[in-house]
């Protein structure tokens, strides 16, 4: 069953139509990224999903009782402003130590507790709102913009993080990045934005995509498959597809990417 499904989405900001007709479903434990150019309406889309955007046409269906953890782009804290992490996840609603420690652990902070906001790593910041999301242990986690600013080790570090979430909680994930190496690597399904959407379907064929090369060239797919190699990423598919990038992705034969 969708945790959430977009059914012929359009939104108009103005004269604008930032949207047109976006219609996709996210299930449970599956992580699907949002890619394309600045402006093709990702953070307009998160909004709709969570439901901060009204939409002008369609409508978005979401499962009864949904939780949503959401970890924003980026986050201004006054660094004048004394605030240990431990403090800052009790805002605005305090949450038992037990509570805290567990979200902190699952986000791979388990020692930044007490330590201050302000002297945190740009990379340990990141955590922490990761940690602030999963207090709500969501059903689904939507994360805009989470690692912009990390360097590449960094963003690796934090996607294989959010893999392990995604584990043991069983949420699903939904991601916008800019960091198509990185963020499609770490994805079940890829999802190519422009005001529609252009493909979306398993990252290697989005990657060899015509409508994808168009927007972001064809050195992201060489790209994508040294990321592959380097992380040793392995998925459990069946072999034969004449798409596979590298010998150690193999596609299953019926997958197709799916232009719009």
């Amino acid at each position: 069953m969708s945790l959430v499904s977009l059914q012929n989405l359009s939104v108009r900001h103005g004269g604008n139509t930032v949207l047109s007709n976006v219609s996709f479903s996210i299930t449970s434990g599956e992580i699907v990224t949002v890619v394309g150019p600045n402006g093709s309406g990702k953070s307009t889309l998160l909004r709709s999903v969570i439901g901060a955007q009204t939409p002008s046409q369609g409508q978005v269906i979401r499962q009864g009782g949904l939780r949503i953890g959401y970890v924003p782009q980026k986050l201004h804290i006054d660094p004048t402003l004394p605030m240990t992490v431990r403090r800052f996840l009790s805002l605005p609603d305090r949450v038992s130590n037990q509570h805290a420690k567990d979200a902190l652990a699952q986000a791979g902070a388990g020692q930044l507790a007490q330590r201050q906001m302000s002297g945190l790593s740009g990379g340990q910041f990141q955590r922490v709102l990761l940690a602030r999301a999963l207090l709500c242990n969501p059903h689904l986690l939507i994360l805009d913009e989470a690692t912009q600013g990390l360097d590449q080790p960094g963003s690796a570090a934090f996607y294989h993080q959010i893999e392990t979430v995604r584990q043991s909680l069983g949420c699903a994930v939904l991601m916008v990045s800019h960091e198509l190496h990185v963020v499609m690597a770490a994805s079940d399904r890829v999802i190519c934005l422009n005001g529609h959407i252009c493909c979306e379907g398993e990252p290697e064929h989005v990657a060899s995509a015509p409508e994808y090369r168009a927007l972001f060239g064809s050195g992201t797919q060489g790209a994508l498959a040294l990321y592959r190699h380097e992380h040793n990423h392995s998925h459990d598919h069946s072999c034969g597809h004449d798409h596979a990038i590298d010998t150690d992705v193999t596609l299953p034969p019926n997958e197709k990417v799916t232009p719009k």
